[in-house]
């Protein structure tokens, strides 16, 4: 069966897994609305108003968005910094010794499927151009493109918007005035399953599994931080 140029010429497009948006924002939303709805359970079951609820978990947004928004950025950073030494560490190798690495692409390719052969002249003519040699070498060896490295601005404001995001979702009922704790912990349950449901756009799990494992996780922690606040708040009394 022939193809015909418009099948060959046929365009598809993938997620941006590379960007380092995704990772933060998504971690960030989750880390946020887990966060808060353990930190409001915990100190709602000790007995406390519902001012030092608002003020707990206000100061918890900040400083979680905070602490999340640096050290994405940190991390991400670091992450950069580390590969560029390795893409200058695998370009002082290409120019030392230029047909070691040249062997080395003749069998990356070779292991790929490609005839030892035919490989050869393919890896020669890739070599003709160092930085599409380096590409090469790099991608293959560290697994990571040095073209398409994350931004740590980018991981840094995702992830302290999306925490902040999150963690203000069981604090909602009690910034409108209802002053209920099952209020505020409802609030958080369906956020973490939306979260959850929403995630499961950028992976093969079904939304309601997504959704339903993200509100399994967020109970536990608000059901362990709730009785840990109870017996502290009778102790205390």
């Amino acid at each position: 069966m022939t193809t015909t140029p418009e099948a060959e010429a046929h365009e598809h497009s993938h997620a941006d897994v590379s960007g380092g948006w995704l990772r933060a924002a998504v971690f960030g939303a989750m880390d946020g609305l887990v966060t808060n709805t353990a930190l409001v359970a915990g100190v709602g079951g000790g007995g406390a108003t519902p001012r030092a609820i608002v003020l707990a978990g206000t100061a918890s947004l900040v400083a979680g968005a905070i602490s999340m928004a640096l050290g994405e950025y940190t991390s991400v950073k670091t992450q950069n910094e580390q590969l560029d030494l390795e893409v200058e560490k695998e370009r002082r190798e290409l120019e030392r010794n230029p047909e070691g690495e040249l062997a080395e692409l003749t069998e990356m390719l070779r292991v790929r499927g490609v005839d030892e052969r035919l490989a050869r002249k393919v890896a020669v003519q890739l070599s003709r151009d160092p930085e599409t040699a380096l590409r090469l070498h790099v991608v293959a060896e560290i697994g990571l493109s040095p073209e398409d490295k994350p931004s740590p601005r980018v991981a840094a404001v995702s992830s302290f918007l999306t925490f902040a995001t999150g963690a203000v979702i069981p604090l909602l009922p009690y910034l409108l005035g209802v002053s209920l704790l099952w209020a505020a912990l409802l609030a958080g349950g369906i956020g973490l399953f939306a979260a959850g449901a929403v995630s499961s756009r950028f992976t093969p799990r079904p939304w309601w599994f997504a959704g339903a494992r993200q509100l399994l996780f967020g109970a536990a922690a608000a059901g362990i931080t709730y009785a840990i606040g109870s017996l502290i708040g009778v102790s205390v009394a």
